[in-house]
């Protein structure tokens, strides 16, 4: 391969959008030749997984026509969760099944709709049965996509007390007003909860 030919193989390889001869030409040395560069280059590719191809009047190189299906891939969007959301989700992982109303008197502040939608539409919460009371209102329960997100069998592997202190997220003191927790599994529950909302104070 000539010099040439690996100039131009270079400058096409590392450009993100097609090259014109004439931004070629500016590029390489006085008295390059890119077109007859092209030329050889064309060849050598034809039948590879990549080809030279040229694209109006610019050049590019790109992935062979039947191989696209290879490049196919799955994008990862990355939302970053309001300190509303994050609190929601915390209150109906430790309480599920809960209704709005209850997420309201935990958090002491109303709940938007657009925070629930939010969680909804990333799928790791949904609607619960309805409850036994007067409206029959609808609640809230954390999905199998929030467990495997959080590499967890199932809500009640969530951390309680001791184990967010354990990890720095809490202050290795009881909050105010609570009660020693013994060990049966309601008394724990309550202290997973307790952690939580001591997690999310100013």
């Amino acid at each position: 391969m000539g010099e040439q030919e690996r100039m131009v193989e270079a400058i096409l390889f590392g450009a993100a959008e097609p090259v014109s001869l004439r931004e070629l030409t500016a590029r390489m040395p006085h008295g390059s030749d890119p077109a007859e560069a092209i030329v050889h280059l064309r060849k050598r590719y034809e039948g590879r997984g990549v080809n030279l191809c040229k694209i109006g009047d610019a050049w590019a190189m790109r992935t062979a026509p039947d191989l696209g299906f290879l490049m196919q891939r799955e994008t990862v969007e990355t939302r970053k969760l309001s300190r509303a959301a994050v609190e929601t989700l915390a209150i109906i992982a430790y309480h599920q099944p809960v209704t709005r109303a209850e997420i309201e008197e935990i958090r002491g502040v109303s709940v938007s709709r657009g925070t629930v939608d939010q969680l909804l539409e990333m799928e790791w919460i949904r609607f619960g049965r309805r409850k036994m009371t007067p409206g029959r209102p609808v609640t809230f329960v954390v999905t199998e996509g929030f467990l495997d997100h959080f590499g967890l069998e199932n809500a009640r592997d969530l951390p309680g007390l001791k184990e967010l202190r354990a990890a720095g997220l809490l202050e290795n003191r009881p909050p105010p007003g609570s009660l020693p927790v013994a060990g049966d599994p309601d008394e724990g529950e309550e202290e997973s909860t307790e952690g939580q909302s001591e997690l999310f104070e100013d």
